[in-house]
């Protein structure tokens, strides 16, 4: 079943799963990060900062239940094509594009939170000329990082084996992003950078 967000929900009022909830339940992983970059998004396009958005996961719906207009479900649907990256847009007349990604993990990222399409997609963003990163939350440390695509790409071919990237290799090549005052990830002077390079 899916069902759509009726409004926006800030991070501090996003409940995080006890510990039993986690064991059972997954289907909210990563949302308090993709809450988090949705906010500080909408921030962005209020100020005329940046226009950067949640791409929507193309699906096929099967089957809907019309209870009355106001409460239809969608009770069977599927993914029409793999996902790409979770937000693109565009910032000082720069294609910008990345993906948000969360672990629980203190001393490495899990390779299994990146797909190969993914990867690809990325990798062809590159080649173009787009800004394209990882913003990755490890959320046992509080800790938040913005990785170039291409440093995790090199990491990957180079050490194809590994299941994890190490946390050190992550703080080594990648940034920290600090929150804002006002409970925003304020990523956009990061990316200031990477447009200098």
């Amino acid at each position: 079943m899916i069902q759509y967000p009726k409004g926006t929900i800030r991070p501090s009022q996003t409940p995080r799963p006890t510990k039993r909830m986690e064991r059972t339940n997954h289907s909210g992983r990563g949302m308090f990060l993709e809450n988090l970059l949705n906010q500080t998004n909408q921030v962005y396009l209020q100020k005329q900062l940046a226009v950067i958005h949640k791409k929507p996961t193309p699906i096929q719906i099967v089957n809907v239940d019309y209870p009355k207009r106001s409460a239809t479900v969608i009770k069977e649907a599927y993914f029409r094509q793999p996902s790409t990256t979770d937000y693109n847009g565009v910032y000082n007349g720069a294609y910008i594009d990345f993906e948000a990604k969360e672990t629980k993990n203190k001393t490495s990222f899990p390779l299994a939170n990146i797909h190969q399409h993914q990867l690809e997609h990325m990798d062809n963003c590159v080649k173009q000329g787009g800004i394209v990163f990882f913003i990755i939350y490890f959320s046992s440390l509080q800790e938040y990082f913005l990785v170039e695509a291409s440093y995790i790409i090199d990491y990957i071919k180079n050490n194809g084996d590994k299941s994890s990237i190490p946390l050190s290799y992550i703080k080594d090549n990648g940034y920290p992003i600090f929150l804002s005052i006002q409970g925003n990830l304020d990523y956009l002077p990061i990316v200031d950078e990477l447009l200098l390079k």
